[in-house]
């Protein structure tokens, strides 16, 4: 019992602004159309120095590919400088006549294209906002490896934290009589609707 408490603690207390949020960003996604968004959108252009040019000349074409590499530092660099697109280590995709680099995140999206003769570069950025970002986050949109690591952890600590919390439930039913039909209630709602309120 005293370990089984001790479980039920920990994972609660290891998740629980995760489940806060998620459980506020599931009601957010669940009423997206009838939230505003007032989308932000930028769009720069400029121009390569030359050295960065050069460097960008000697890149591959499209054929050569068999991965999409991302812009050489000094050219990331120019680009984030004058443009305000950090493409640093984003797989670009390569043609004789331009790159072009898409850098999505969470809540906002990013591009750059690059003429590899002029250095003549167009870039746009979108922010999405706030309510935006933390959906993403709720969906593990354009979030990057450790949210994806971190979001499987939380998961696995949610797990813990409901079935030590069934255990409990089951020591200290015989206290409390409406223990197992709220939980037949609880399951029994989601099957319901579920099996006659969903059409395929």
């Amino acid at each position: 019992m005293k370990q089984l408490h001790t479980w039920h603690w920990v994972s609660a207390a290891v998740s629980l602004v995760a489940m806060f949020l998620f459980s506020v960003t599931g009601f957010t996604l669940n009423h997206a159309a009838s939230i505003g968004a007032d989308p932000k959108v930028e769009t720069a252009q400029a121009r390569l120095p030359a050295p960065s040019l050069a460097i960008l000349a000697k890149g591959p074409a499209s054929a050569e590919l068999t991965d999409a590499l991302p812009l050489p530092a000094p050219v990331a660099d120019d680009v984030k400088r004058l443009v305000g697109v950090n493409a640093k280590g984003v797989a670009a995709e390569w043609s004789d006549a331009e790159v072009y680099v898409a850098v999505p995140g969470p809540g906002r999206d990013a591009w750059v294209s690059i003429d590899r003769a002029t250095g003549a570069m167009e870039a746009e950025r979108t922010n999405r906002g706030f309510i935006s970002f933390v959906n993403d986050l709720h969906k593990g949109r354009n979030t990057g490896t450790a949210w994806f690591w971190l979001i499987d952890a939380l998961a696995v600590a949610c797990v813990i934290f409901t079935f030590t919390g069934l255990l409990l439930l089951q020591l200290h039913a015989k206290h409390r009589p409406s223990t197992w039909p709220l939980v037949g209630l609880g399951t029994a709602v989601p099957l319901i609707i579920i099996l006659l309120f969903m059409h395929s």
